[in-house]
């Protein structure tokens, strides 16, 4: 289930962040992790089943737009459908306010998972 940030897990994001292409700047994901702390746009969630396994990050903008900017998983647990699971939650927890979108770092993995989503709802129907 995705949880909101905490300071108390900023090592465990920290260390999520840096699984990404951009992530390997530790003075960056410094900057990054305080800009979720600080921004009241910016949101990061947590995916926790008995650890903490991923992490999501989204920033509101023009109060339209939601934007995943950050999506990464442990990579021992990586094509078990938790990134798909956390980008479910995001569209269900900010859909009624704001279009779900993507970034460019961002784009093809959630395209990815609404194609895949919209597959799994087709083969639920039948």
């Amino acid at each position: 289930m995705l949880i909101r940030y905490k300071k108390n897990y900023e090592k465990i994001a920290m260390g999520l962040l840096s699984f990404m292409p951009e992530g390997k700047d530790v003075k960056k994901l410094q900057q990054t992790i305080k800009e979720y702390e600080t921004n009241p746009n910016w949101y990061l969630f947590l995916w926790k089943e008995e650890d903490v396994l991923g992490a999501i990050g989204v920033r509101v903008e023009n109060d339209l737009n939601a934007v995943v900017q950050h999506v990464s998983v442990n990579p021992s647990h990586r094509n078990s459908g938790i990134g798909q699971k956390m980008v479910k939650e995001i569209e269900t927890m900010f859909d009624n306010n704001y279009a779900v979108c993507a970034d460019e770092l961002t784009k093809s993995f959630l395209n990815k998972c609404i194609d895949e989503n919209e597959l799994q709802q087709h083969d639920d129907k039948q």
